[in-house]
């Protein structure tokens, strides 16, 4: 792989536009030891409009230099390491699927770092501009809810809900759509974390209707299953069901369509998969029951995570939702909660999480002794948006007394129609 780099120092900021597929992109510090020596930082306000042919000549051939308009320095090509082995399984298409990004290959690349080719060489399918990352398999839930975010999205499976994250961060993918609660499981506390962590800003949500199946290889009926798989809440779901079969035990596995491809690969016949119809269509499964779940009203909410906010809007339904932090003391949630009611907002999410580097507060009190207190982040979702007047003077109110506030995003409901 080749990368571009100035033949003299260049000042950071400098910015190229390659047309609709490269936004932007940013020289950083370690492309050249000569920036290092730069004792201030100079904004180059010259935009350099390039086409993307300056990657490929003739053949398909990278060019060897090419010459930018005037006042900018002419940039030359230089050999770059090979990539590592783990990094060049992100830049693969696999052929027998869509692509699937691991935890172990994004943890290798560091930010910040230049857009190269390579990290664009998946080219989109189904005539769409647009990749959506998901976490689980081809058939997940997770998959539908990218299908019903984005319709004529790609959708590219990850390992695990970090990979998800940072496939957007490293402009592997455009988006993310995550779970964040359930109707009847509750909230999914590993993506809250993911959130606080990691920059991204929640662009959108979608419910979806949980339908789930019994599905089994062609043939097989359920009285001779003595295993059934499944992701633990769909286990969880369908306990009044899965209670009836004789003789058969539950094992958790990562993700429902997980445990359908996992008895497709080996043929497995003693063992059965809760599901979705798609995932039984995708590996050639049978439904032994269909909509087995205990309650019919079975929704999760996902949300929709992108590098850049939506801007927000007043002609239309919007949530927000916030993370922040308070001191210890007798009536400050509730005076964190007063600012929204005194405004006429209407909150619909309230959920709290333990701050992981400082888990316990401990006040040494000379008259009552020493007590310990859990710190907590309170997470909130509100009807309003951030054009609002309302929902801006309720922040500015809570900031007031708040160690930390940050707004994870304010963007439009979800009002569509719920479907499995």
């Amino acid at each position: 792989m080749q990368a571009l780099v100035p033949t003299k120092p260049m000042a950071l900021g400098f910015t190229l536009h390659f047309g609709p597929s490269l936004s932007a992109l940013f020289l950083p510090l370690s492309l050249t030891p000569s920036l290092s020596s730069i004792p201030h930082l100079v904004l180059l306000e010259s935009i350099i409009q390039v086409e993307s042919s300056i990657f490929k000549g003739s053949g398909g051939e990278p060019q060897k230099t090419w010459q930018p308009s005037s006042g900018v320095p002419k940039l030359t090509k230089v050999e770059q390491q090979k990539p590592s082995e783990s990094s060049s399984s992100l830049q693969t298409v696999n052929d027998s699927g869509p692509p699937r990004v691991s935890t172990k290959d994004l943890v290798s690349l560091q930010l910040p770092r230049p857009l190269s080719t390579m990290d664009l060489a998946l080219p989109p399918r189904h005539g769409s501009d647009l990749r959506v990352a998901y976490q689980g398999v081809p058939g997940a839930y997770s998959e539908a809810a990218a299908a019903k975010a984005y319709p004529q999205c790609e959708a590219v499976p990850c390992e695990q809900f970090d990979a998800a994250f940072q496939a957007v961060e490293l402009w592997l993918v455009d988006r993310a759509v995550l779970p964040i609660e359930n109707s009847l499981g509750g909230s999914i506390h590993r993506n809250y974390d993911l959130l606080l962590r990691h920059r991204l800003h929640i662009v959108g949500e979608v419910q979806l209707a949980i339908h789930h199946c019994l599905l089994a290889l062609p043939g097989v009926k359920k009285e001779q299953l003595r295993r059934v798989v499944s992701h633990p809440q769909a286990l969880a779901q369908c306990e009044h069901t899965l209670s009836k079969l004789e003789g058969c035990v539950r094992e958790a596995v990562d993700d429902t369509a997980g445990a359908a491809q996992f008895i497709s690969a080996h043929n497995l016949r003693d063992t059965g998969a809760v599901a979705s119809v798609r995932a039984a269509e995708i590996y050639g499964l049978e439904i032994l029951m269909d909509g087995i779940q205990d309650d019919c009203d079975n929704v999760t909410r996902f949300l929709m995570l992108a590098r850049e906010p939506v801007i927000p809007r007043n002609d239309r339904p919007f949530k927000t939702s916030i993370v922040f932090t308070l001191e210890e003391g007798p009536g400050v949630l509730f005076r964190a909660l007063a600012v929204f009611s005194l405004r006429n907002i209407n909150l619909t999410k309230i959920e709290s999480r333990p701050q992981r580097k400082r888990p316990l507060r401990i006040v040494d009190d000379s008259n009552n002794g020493t007590a310990k207190y859990f710190d907590y982040l309170f997470y909130i979702d509100f009807e309003a948006s951030m054009a609002d007047s309302r929902a801006q003077n309720a922040l500015g109110h809570l900031q007031e007394f708040a160690i930390f506030l940050r707004v994870l995003g304010s963007y439009p409901m979800d009002m569509s129609p719920m479907r499995a």
